[in-house]
This record gives C-alpha cells, sequence and structure tokens, in this order.
C-alpha cells in the first residue's frame, strides 16, 4: 500500500489552502522578477501537482531554467527536488533520485536545513520504494532529526508517520502503532486536519486482518483529504480500500474502488500506484471466478511493475547514491588538506615567533653585555 509521504519545495502549505492562491500565484508571476519569480513558479509546481502534474512540471522546469541563468542556488534546489517528486510520482524512480541527490547537493553547500531534512525524506522514500530499508531507515531518522531540531510541527508528523510506516513494513507493529499515534495526537494538539495518521493507523489494522477498524480509519481519512482537494492521497485511500474489500471477499464493492483507482491515477498519471490497483484487480477477478480477465490484469501488472521497479532502476540508484557518498568523501579529504594547511601555517608562524623573540633575547643580552664592558672599562680609567 502506498502511504509515504514525500514533500516538495521547501515551505509546507497545506491542499485546502492552494484552492485560493493559484489565482493570486498566477497574477504575482506576471510582474515577479528574477529570484522572486523562480519561488512563484516553484509553488505553482505544488499548487498544481496533485491535479495537474503536467502543468506542475512545466512550472517548475522553467523556474529551473530561469535559477541557472540568475545563479539563484536556493532556487535551484527547489527545482530538483519538485522534480524528484514528479518523476516519482509517475514511476520513474532512477530519474526521481537523480534529481532529489542534486537537491541535496545544493543545500548541503548552503547550510540550508530544512532543505537538506526535505530531500533527505524524499531520498529514503525511493529506497522505501525499492524495499531497500536500512538505506530507507537512515535517511528518514535523519530528516526527522532535522526537523525536529527546527521545530516544524507538520514536518515531525509527517516523518514520525514515514518512520512508523517502515516499522510497520518490517513487522513491528507496536513500535509502528505508537508512531502512528504520537502523530495523531501531535496533529490534534496543533489543531491541524493531518490524515495520513489515521491513513496509517487503518493500514495497520489492514495488515493484521482487522479490517472493520481499518475501514473505519481510511474512511475517516478520505472525508478529509476530499475536503482538503488532495486527490493524490485519495487515490492512495480508494486504492487501498479496493485491496482491503477483495482480501475481505467482497469483489462487487472491490472492483468499484479499483476501477475508480484506476481512473484516477489515469488522471493524474500516477503510475507508481498503478502496479498495486492491477494485482488487486488480478486477484478480485480470479475471486469471481473471471479468470481471462484476471490473467490480463496480471500481465499488465507484471509489465507496469517491471518498468516502475525494474533491475536496471535499482542499479542506477546504487550508482547515484555512491557517486554521492563519493562527491561527500572528496568534500571531506579537501577540507582535511586545508585544516592541514592552516595547521601547517600556524606552526610555520608559531616557529617564525619562537625565532624572533629569541633573537630579541640575543639582541637584548648582547646589548647588555656591551653597555657593561663600557662602564668597567670607564671605572678602570
Amino acid at each position: 500500500m502506498m502511504k509515504y509521504l514525500i514533500w516538495m519545495s521547501v515551505g509546507l502549505i497545506t491542499a485546502s489552502a492552494w484552492g485560493g492562491t493559484i489565482d493570486s500565484l498566477e497574477n504575482k508571476l506576471k510582474t515577479a522578477q528574477g529570484a522572486e519569480k523562480v519561488k512563484v513558479m516553484n509553488e505553482l509546481f505544488r499548487a498544481y501537482v496533485n491535479t495537474d502534474p503536467i502543468k506542475a512540471v512545466g512550472y517548475t522546469r522553467e523556474a529551473l531554467t530561469l535559477a541557472e541563468q540568475i545563479g539563484d542556488e536556493k532556487g535551484k534546489a527547489a527545482c530538483y527536488n519538485n522534480l524528484g517528486v514528479a518523476y516519482r510520482n509517475q514511476g520513474a524512480l532512477d530519474v526521481a533520485l537523480g534529481h532529489y541527490l542534486n537537491s541535496l547537493e545544493i543545500y548541503t553547500s548552503l547550510q540550508h536545513a530544512e532543505g537538506i531534512a526535505t530531500t533527505k525524506n524524499n531520498i529514503a522514500n525511493i529506497y522505501t520504494m525499492k524495499r531497500n530499508y536500512a538505506q530507507a531507515l537512515t535517511y528518514f531518522e535523519a530528516s526527522h532529526q532535522g526537523f525536529v531540531a527546527l521545530g516544524l510541527t507538520e514536518r515531525i508528523i509527517g516523518s514520525m508517520n514515514n518512520l512508523g510506516n517502515l516499522h510497520s513494513d518490517l513487522q513491528l507493529y507496536d513500535k509502528a502503532l505508537n508512531y502512528y499515534v504520537d502523530a495523531h495526537q501531535l496533529a490534534e494538539k496543533a489543531g491541524k486536519e493531518f490524515a495520513d495518521p489515521l491513513t496509517n493507523i487503518g493500514n495497520l489494522y489492514y495488515r493484521q486482518g482487522n479490517y472493520q477498524r481499518a475501514v473505519e480509519y481510511y474512511q475517516r481519512a478520505l472525508d478529509m483529504v476530499k475536503k482538503q482537494g488532495d486527490r493524490a492521497t485519495e487515490l492512495s485511500i480508494i486504492a487501498n480500500l479496493g485491496e482491503l474489500y477483495e482480501k475481505a471477499a467482497q469483489p462487487k464493492i472491490a472492483q468499484q474502488y479499483l476501477d475508480h483507482a484506476l481512473e484516477l491515477a489515469a488522471e493524474l498519471q500516477a503510475h507508481y500506484i498503478v502496479p498495486q490497483i492491477l494485482r488487486s484487480m488480478a486477484a478480485n477477478y480470479a475471486r469471481q471466478g473471471n479468470y481471462k480477465d484476471a490473467y490480463e490484469a496480471f500481465q499488465k501488472y507484471d509489465g507496469v511493475r517491471e518498468k516502475v521497479f525494474g533491475e536496471e532502476s535499482s542499479r542506477r540508484i546504487a550508482q547515484m547514491d555512491m557517486a554521492l557518498v563519493m562527491q561527500e568523501r572528496e568534500s571531506e579529504l579537501q577540507e582535511l588538506h586545508l585544516q592541514n594547511q592552516n595547521q601547517s601555517l600556524k606552526l610555520r608562524n608559531a616557529q617564525i615567533i619562537i625565532v624572533a623573540v629569541v633573537m630579541a633575547l640575543i639582541a637584548g643580552i648582547a646589548t647588555f653585555n656591551l653597555m657593561y664592558t663600557k662602564r668597567k672599562k670607564k671605572q678602570a680609567a
């Protein structure tokens, strides 16, 4: 089930807020210049990514071109992160990670703490989709620590959800539930409508076979995201409900949810979730004795899954990750070399000072001896 949170360029605005700001952003874009124009186009990406992904990508690509022209490094980092989100949503995981790594490199050079934490979260998502849970945990924990240090409540809620999901995937259900409950309580305390803790508690009950409780939490989350206009999360929950009802041996209801999910995925170009939907469809057709449609759905599932999660993609991701490690090591070596140079310079300066002090002492002693000798001669005369 797709349940991990992804974040776009720095600065989180809820989906419900975009409806009232898109027009103002479009108007603002007409007069914006330089870095401000880059920022507005990146905000428009976030405004459109869940409803019109093609338009969203157009804005952030244009923003990237302008950011490169004017040397807006922060704007470039946001653009790369947004492109990573867009390609991740389309299932192009290797391309997505490449953009995320570009973003992380720039944010790291700028020492931009929120950008670093945001991008590490998104990199962790890629590793999760690749079932590389060790790497995912490393990046999720680093991201969560970054958000806690910054005191960003909504991001902390999201990172706790992601950590809960990862522990759920590892079948550490008690620890996962603790993360979800803490996230939900933090959201309520902050007075925020945050559907993900509800969705993820539903996922946990589903994994444990408690379908009735799972549906309860899914429906609560679905009502919330519909009100917010978050169609991407709506798609994920609908797909989860279709899968659940198939497992619960209610094929007619399951088919309704799965058909709806497949249509919505096509509309949003959310290719990453299509394998889940097709797999559930194949099982649901088989449950109804419709083996022909079941076979066709499974064939489609197999083809799409290979495209999204293929070995070639995994190999490229490993190469890009290794490239980032090498860059970090090279940076560390350069910093160490610089430190050694500074230490050598300090040592040379200290040696010069010591020599100067010794020479001064020698000169002082020589002067004293000369004056003492002259005085002795006067006394003798």
